[in-house]
């Protein structure tokens, strides 16, 4: 799914598809193991008929000063499945988990021409604090990207 992710929507992440398709089985293996769930990282997939159709991931600043504060990564959801509310449930997953932990508030940044997912972290508490000019560069254009926060 990542790779169908960094595939198919090569503006809004910060990995590109082909580095990442070079990389092993282990390498991916690895990171699901460190997604399972700890106090600092987890990530979610959503699932349906044995297909994945969602995923995003929760990383807590490992800073001893910084320990509030947390990160959202990865969100993407099979075209398939957008707009049946797959992404809001795995944000507030996200969101619950952070909370568990005891983070005061969430960031993530999202692509200024990425409509839909701007319309989801809204619609889901989240506000633009900031531009993070020429966050990527691909096919020669750069892209600037919204920073976002969620107070917990």
């Amino acid at each position: 799914m990542r790779l169908q992710a960094l595939r198919d929507h090569p503006t809004v992440f910060g990995s590109d598809y082909a580095t990442s398709a070079e990389l092993p089985l282990s390498h991916w293996q690895e990171r699901m193991r460190r997604g399972a769930g700890d106090d600092t990282t987890v990530m979610y997939v959503a699932e349906a008929g044995g297909a994945l159709v969602g995923m995003t991931m929760l990383a807590r600043n490992d800073a001893l000063k910084m320990r509030h504060a947390g990160a959202i990564y990865s969100v993407y959801t099979h075209p398939s499945w957008r707009g049946t509310g797959v992404a809001d449930a795995l944000l507030n997953a996200c969101t619950d988990y952070a909370r568990n932990l005891g983070m005061r508030v969430l960031h993530l940044g999202v692509v200024v021409n990425n409509a839909s997912a701007l319309q989801l972290y809204l619609r889901n508490g989240w506000s633009v604090y900031g531009v993070e000019p020429e966050t990527i560069l691909y096919d020669g254009i750069y892209y600037d990207e919204l920073m976002m926060l969620k107070r917990l």
